[in-house]
């Protein structure tokens, strides 16, 4: 993969999109304490509520981003985002309410939303050779678990020397290095697309269709809500645990996201070995059955009351099984649609996903403050149980890429039907405009 960093444009993006995230990361370690310090022990719903506006921002800012994003110049959006986002994050230290955090929380993620999907868009261009585009997905994947686990090491170690509010001015200079790394390329243009709003529309719907249609991105969906479940333990939690609950200092919270980021990164670099000798499903519906087992571990071992041994372990384990689970992702979308619908298939994937994120981060705080943390622990396992059994029934068994089938539908001779027998014809099974439904034989739905 690392060889993919002797192409020049792509070099400066990826270090790009490493530095905007080392800067977010520092970021979410800062907002944790930032919370903490305004709403004290109700810091969980503020942070719940935070991150469901962000999740708000992702499932309604990306998809018109993706759908119009062919229509302006990718550098210029790319920058933008970026420098409003570094906008945002220098404001931040001087908030003193609740509803100023909300609200510049709304402008950082809007311009994150415009961000993530413009980024994804430009390197199918950028590197359009197959085999390259899918390496970068895997260094994109790879970037992400890296900063989980360096951005709180090094929160870490600013918080031994300086106070949280600086983390802020950090993340301003990741966003502003990115903006800079970005303006340093020259990206290609987008390839002309028709279609005007009814275009942008039917892209959107398409990607939703796909995902209704295929049963494995039916079970990814699953899947997603249970990463999202134990992803928003963390993420909302840890503060009030660690802070309020454990009596530990600010450095303490961002060891416990370390051990999140570790685990993460400790499968990441183990699974593409896995990947080659066993199927996705082997590895992901396993991973998610792990994640209300360690839920079920971290609340028994809770029980006499807070430990910190247990918290780092369970952190560490839901990262890692969170990372089993969202690593194969994109090989599940490449086998599920077509080259040129793979774009709509990641949006559709963002934009689901987070739709995930968006019910577990306010049902994480909100539970957490009326109940307790603990109690917030036994909910979300509940939902990533349900996530792990929908997931096993709606994935089926024989879930192989190449399909028998016919076209009833196609004039005999139809150019897609030359090497159709009386049988059927076969080969590697998409929905596209041929193909609108599954087979009923591996698991079919209606149009």
């Amino acid at each position: 993969m690392l060889e993919l960093l002797r192409h020049r444009t792509y070099r400066r993006l990826f270090t790009a999109q490493v530095v905007a995230l080392v800067g977010t990361g520092l970021a979410t370690v800062a907002l944790g304490l930032l919370a903490y310090d305004i709403a004290g022990e109700r810091a969980s719903a503020v942070l719940g509520t935070a991150l469901a506006i962000k999740m708000v921002a992702y499932v309604t800012v990306a998809p018109l981003v993706d759908a119009v994003a062919h229509r302006l110049p990718r550098r210029t959006l790319l920058v933008a985002a970026d420098l409003t986002r570094a906008a945002v994050a220098l404001a931040l230290p001087f908030v003193t309410q609740v509803w100023q955090v909300y609200v510049l929380i709304l402008l950082l993620q809007a311009a994150s939303a415009a961000f993530t999907p413009t980024f994804q868009a430009a390197l199918p261009t950028v590197l359009p050779d197959e085999r390259d585009y899918t390496r970068a997905l895997s260094m994109s994947r790879l970037a992400y678990d890296l900063e989980s686990l360096f951005s709180p090491a090094l929160a870490a170690g600013l918080l031994s020397l300086v106070s949280y509010n600086w983390l802020f001015a950090g993340t301003t200079s990741g966003f502003l290095a990115s903006a800079a790394l970005v303006v340093s390329c020259v990206l290609p243009k987008p390839s002309p697309q028709g279609g005007g709003a009814r275009g942008a529309a039917r892209r959107a719907a398409f990607g939703l269709r796909l995902f209704r249609a295929t049963p494995r991105l039916r079970a990814l969906l699953a899947l997603d809500l249970a990463v999202a479940a134990a992803g928003a333990m963390v993420i909302v939690n840890t503060v009030v645990l660690v802070r309020h609950d454990l009596g530990r200092s600010a450095g303490a919270v961002s060891v416990a996201l370390a051990a999140y980021g570790a685990g993460s990164m400790l499968v990441a670099l183990l699974l593409p070995r896995v990947l080659d000798r066993v199927g996705d499903r082997t590895v992901m519906l396993p991973a998610a059955f792990a994640l209300p087992v360690v839920f079920t571990a971290y609340g028994i071992a809770t029980l006499a009351g807070p430990s910190w041994p247990a918290l780092l372990g369970a952190w560490c384990a839901f990262g890692a099984a969170s990372s089993a689970l969202l690593t194969p992702t994109g090989r599940l979308l490449r086998r599920s649609a077509a080259p040129a619908d793979l774009p709509a298939a990641f949006a559709a994937q963002f934009s689901l996903s987070h739709a995930c994120w968006l019910l577990t981060y306010p049902l994480a705080g909100g539970v957490a403050v009326g109940v307790g943390p603990e109690a917030a622990g036994w909910v979300l396992g509940a939902l990533a149980l349900a996530g792990a059994l929908t997931a096993t029934l709606l994935w089926p068994t024989r879930d192989v890429t190449r399909l028998t089938h016919r076209h009833p539908e196609l004039p005999p001779h139809h150019p897609h039907l030359a090497e159709s027998t009386g049988s059927g014809h076969s080969h590697p099974y998409v929905i596209d405009e041929l193909h609108r439904r599954w087979p009923r034989a591996y698991g079919a739905v209606g149009r």
